[in-house]
């Protein structure tokens, strides 16, 4: 729940890739990106975004309008994937430690600062994370052990099944992930699990299948969306062309961001599907032209997670120990640079206390894909964004916008010449009305 609490936004499509397709799903209106848009778009599938616009119509019909508290009802199913992904962290370690010490597992992952920045927003890479954590270890627990009894085959079976729809999960919430799923059944049919394999494919099967239904019934062809997705990122190079293109080097950095038990876990025989889907995918994002920083998430968090077991069987004095691993983990997050880190939470705050008065609203300074749009405005009303002096100009005379938001002090003798007064203030951000 901490990016409910605090708000701000890692990227735009913490609002453009969910947030605002889902609100144009339950309510009609909403921006799209254009990959929301066909005849050039359509690269994205519409099943997070559709399970929102789910929950924002029964906000609807309860009558909780408060966008703050919609964005809280929103997390409730996020907040249940990343609990089944602490889960599995547990359930990975009980196999190399004792109970007791497997307990620790627990705060070791919930505790390191990728995952409480990451794991509650809405983008692609928060909820393939979680996703790949739960299947891989339901793929680790399908190879554990070697006795026959029937029933331990049985739930051994299950669990390879299960593990293969949820890496299917992982790959529809982010289809860049696919790569870490092929590490991971290439792992297993070097491992020679070929019944693992063939159960794993199934599920994943399952959830493909559902994928393509989904597809057709919203972008008019069976895996429309992944294959747009695919000509657009790897076969034509549009991204690179469209979004620049840097060398693997500027993702050593946050390699380094590793939690501290990983770099001990390595050296004591980690999980090996969560090596290999965690070092698959890494060597996938940086032969890729287009990159960015949150595309390390997924890594980072299979990386570390693969490793708790093997790391807690190195500690000896258990609590201050790990306590102390828990805290760097946490505060060395914070030497690193804003790129990871919530922007402008003070503006998101004052956005979404702007309702329900607000029958028009502006932003300054601010682009379209800094704001928080029609979601954290909590109806459709006309708003803009003033990053320029001539857009200030053009929005003031009109008396349906009555609130704004400024930030860093701009614009503030400007907005008081318009007759608007200072209703609140957060930080570096002020919210104003007429």
């Amino acid at each position: 729940m901490l990016a409910v609490f605090q708000l701000g936004r890692l990227h735009p499509d913490e609002v453009y890739q969910y947030l605002e397709p889902a609100n144009w799903r339950a309510f009609g209106y909403g921006i799209l990106a254009w990959e929301w848009q066909l005849p050039n778009g359509g690269l994205r599938n519409w099943a997070i975004p559709g399970v929102l616009a789910l929950l924002l119509k029964g906000c609807a019909a309860v009558g909780i309008d408060d966008p703050w508290k919609r964005r809280a009802v929103l997390e409730l199913p996020q907040l249940g994937l990343n609990l089944w992904m602490l889960w599995a962290g547990w359930q990975l370690a009980l196999r190399r430690v004792p109970p007791e010490l497997a307990r620790w597992a627990v705060p070791l992952l919930g505790l390191y600062m990728p995952v409480l920045t990451f794991a509650g927003r809405t983008l692609g890479e928060s909820f393939s994370a979680a996703f790949l954590v739960v299947g891989l270890e339901l793929l680790d627990r399908a190879g554990s052990g070697d006795a026959p009894d029937r029933e331990v085959v049985g739930v051994r079976r299950r669990a390879a099944l299960l593990g293969g729809a949820v890496l299917g999960l992982s790959v529809v919430a982010r289809y860049g992930s696919a790569a870490a799923v092929v590490g991971a059944m290439v792992w297993l049919l070097a491992r020679r699990r070929f019944r693992d394999f063939a159960l794993a494919a199934a599920g994943g099967v399952i959830v493909a299948a559902g994928l393509g239904a989904l597809d057709w019934a919203t972008w008019g062809a069976p895996f429309h969306s992944l294959r747009a997705y695919l000509d657009f990122n790897v076969f034509s190079g549009k991204a690179a062309q469209q979004f620049g293109s840097d060398p693997f080097t500027v993702y050593l950095p946050y390699v380094a961001m590793l939690a501290p038990w990983a770099w001990a876990g390595f050296f004591k025989r980690p999980s090996g599907v969560f090596i290999a889907a965690g070092l698959t995918y890494l060597a996938a994002i940086c032969v890729t032209g287009h990159k960015e920083p949150r595309f390390i998430y997924p890594a980072l968090v299979v990386l570390s997670a693969g490793s708790v077991g093997a790391a807690l069987e190195l500690i000896t004095r258990r609590g201050l120990a790990l306590t102390a691993l828990a805290c760097v983990a946490s505060l060395g997050f914070f030497f690193f640079d804003s790129q990871l880190k919530p922007e402008r939470p003070e503006q998101f705050r004052l956005t979404a206390r702007a309702w329900p008065e607000a029958t028009g609203y502006f932003l300054i300074p601010e682009g379209v894909w800094g704001a928080g749009g029609y979601f954290w405005l909590g109806r459709n009303i006309p708003w803009f964004t003033c990053d320029f002096p001539q857009q200030f100009q053009q929005v003031v005379p009109d008396g349906r916008f009555n609130r704004a938001v400024s930030y860093e002090g701009r614009g503030e003798a400007e907005l008081e010449a318009a007759g608007f007064k200072l209703l609140q203030a957060d930080g570096r951000a002020k919210l104003w009305g007429r």
